[in-house]
């Protein structure tokens, strides 16, 4: 998401209720990230500032920070320099992306000096910086001082950044706007709107165009018309900027695709608007959903190796194994080679390098040359053609049983991929883990014990009717052998690695609706989740069985009927009940 400056006027505006506020305290939960706790007679709220360049952001919150045990020395200056400072003003120059927050504070002689935090927003280029009458304290990030570049060090004047010299679409009108839209080339028109528009982030630029023409065309393409209907949209943008509509964008498999101010609709109906009642809190819940998920994915890395890595070479061996079967399917030569030896011997003579016969085994019986080893009796020709008939057939009845082997530890890793893919916590991907340790994929490792910790099914209520799914392998056998009923209804995705879901009967009859509901929430949570027409089959949870020797989550069913059903996301939270 791009913090953009039209968002930071935003936030600017709503900090205006804190003016007043005096710092109670300055905690640093970590190296990019700045909470301030501000409190008044009539305001309380804690303000966090944060410069990481992969999620620069400014905004009041009430998610819980975990602050290092010790404090960073900046931490300390921070506290020694701000600590009951009262907040006098929060500036922006025009909608740059740069919030200035200045403090009255007192210094170690009492004397009341005038100090400031400012934190950019610019990428990869993003600081929180402290100053006092102008003079730079420290900064967040030190960057080393290069030519044409700004000196952020300790003692040096504040220099904001450099203006890019574009609209402000607060002070200008949007007449401004459209004549200097057209007299650029001929580019797409939201690029236009992001070369011109001061603020704007290209989210908002895509908006206003494809609100005002439903796509995204070439300036040289549009008539006066649609100019006329891009005017009207930069002129409501104005409005969302006092009225916002907080909004974060979701897929229907309920990853994050951006958050912004407005709903936006460009990405078309696969896709859902989840709109918060201030900006705070749409942060607060994109960027804790955004870096759980981030956290997720760093822990599960190695896991995800070891399963691809593992998966890739079970394939190799089915390959090598179907090729070495192959060459297996001649075997039955060898036995007639050897019975029709037997059948010449008195027609043979030590030495004879070959047999011309009738061959009684051919519907035709043509003639056939079998070669012979001169070395060896005619007897013992056709004990080597036995020998190696009797090889191959035991080579290609292991070959099978291997091959059908590998093809379910293959089943097995796409399975676990799949519970990777979906864990939410560090608890389910340590339950994923302890379980490749159990199957033996993974070394226990001496010095690191993983407490086994009960994790909850997803648990869902339709139409009075309770359902629950597991999460991953392990729970997915507890539930469907262990849990269910004879007669609850269990549901799977037809040959695609999913959860096991179960919907508890209760000894009644479930009604076909439920069941189809049921059978969405397996296709949602399995790896057929993005495809359409997913085949989810059912039964009785009496038909279901485990083979012994079985990996986790394997099992084998009969008397079954199949759903096809097109994986919703959307309606399979609405029965979610945790």
């Amino acid at each position: 998401m791009a913090f953009d400056g039209l968002t930071l006027n935003i936030i600017k505006n709503q900090l205006q209720s804190a003016i007043g506020s005096r710092i109670e305290k300055v905690n640093m939960p970590n190296k990019y990230s700045i909470l301030l706790n501000l409190s008044s007679k009539d305001f309380s709220g804690r303000l966090l500032l944060c410069c990481n360049p992969s999620s620069p952001r400014v905004h009041l919150t009430k998610e819980k920070y975990e602050n290092p045990q010790t404090p960073p020395m900046l931490c300390m200056l921070l506290r020694k320099r701000f600590t009951g400072g009262r907040l006098v003003n929060v500036r922006q120059q025009g909608v740059d992306r740069v919030l200035y927050l200045d403090f009255q504070c007192r210094n170690e002689l009492g004397d009341e000096v005038n100090q400031t935090i400012i934190i950019e927003i610019l990428g990869r280029l993003s600081n929180i910086i402290f100053t006092c009458e102008n003079k730079i304290i420290d900064c967040v990030r030190r960057f080393d001082p290069e030519e044409g570049k700004r000196f952020l060090i300790s003692g040096a004047s504040y220099q904001p950044p450099e203006s890019q010299n574009k609209i402000n679409i607060l002070t200008s009108d949007a007449d401004c706007v459209i004549e200097k839209l057209k007299s650029l080339g001929d580019i797409p028109v939201d690029k236009a709107l992001c070369s011109i528009l001061d603020g704007a982030s290209p989210i908002i630029c895509r908006e206003i165009c494809y609100r005002a023409m439903r796509s995204f065309p070439n300036l040289g393409d549009i008539s006066e018309t649609e100019f006329e209907k891009l005017k009207i949209n930069l002129t409501k943008l104005t409005n969302y900027l006092e009225n916002p509509e907080p909004t974060i964008i979701k897929d229907k498999r309920g990853k994050l695709i951006d958050c912004t101010f407005m709903q936006v609709h460009q990405y078309g109906i696969g896709y859902e608007n989840i709109i918060f009642e201030s900006v705070d809190l749409m942060f607060d819940k994109y960027y804790t959903m955004r870096d759980n998920a981030e956290n997720i994915r760093k822990n599960a890395s190695d896991l995800l190796k070891l399963i691809t890595n593992l998966s890739e070479r079970t394939k190799r061996k089915i390959e090598y194994r179907k090729k070495d079967l192959k060459s297996t399917e001649k075997r039955d030569k060898y036995r007639v080679y050897g019975e029709l030896i037997k059948t010449n011997l008195h027609l043979l003579n030590s030495g004879d390098k070959s047999l011309t016969t009738i061959n009684y085994y051919d519907e035709n019986c043509a003639e056939i040359t079998i070669p012979l080893d001169e070395k060896l009796s005619p007897a013992q020709n056709a004990q080597k053609y036995f020998k190696n008939y009797k090889k191959a057939s035991v080579a290609a009845g292991m070959l099978s049983e291997l091959i059908e082997q590998a093809q379910s530890e293959l089943k097995y890793f796409d399975s676990v991929f799949d519970c990777l893919s979906r864990a939410q916590t560090n608890d389910e991907l340590d339950a994923i883990r302890r379980e490749l340790i159990e199957t033996g994929y993974v070394r226990a490792q001496k010095n690191i014990k993983l407490k086994p910790r009960q994790i909850p099914y997803m648990e869902f209520e339709i139409d009075g009717f309770k359902v629950c799914a597991g999460k991953n392998n392990v729970q997915n056998d507890t539930l469907t052998l262990k849990v269910a009923d004879k007669f609850d209804i269990w549901l799977h995705t037809k040959d695609i690695a999913g959860s096991h879901v179960v919907i508890f009967a209760d000894r009644k009859e479930v009604p076909d609706d439920v069941i189809k509901k049921a059978a969405n929430i397996a296709a949602v949570n399995s790896k057929g989740a993005d495809s359409s027409g997913v085949p989810v089959e059912y039964c009785y949870a009496k038909f279901v069985k485990k083979p012994s020797g079985a990996k986790p989550g394997m099992v084998i069913y009969t008397n079954n009927k199949t759903l096809y059903v097109t994986p919703d996301k959307t309606t399979a939270d609405n029965f979610r009940i945790k």
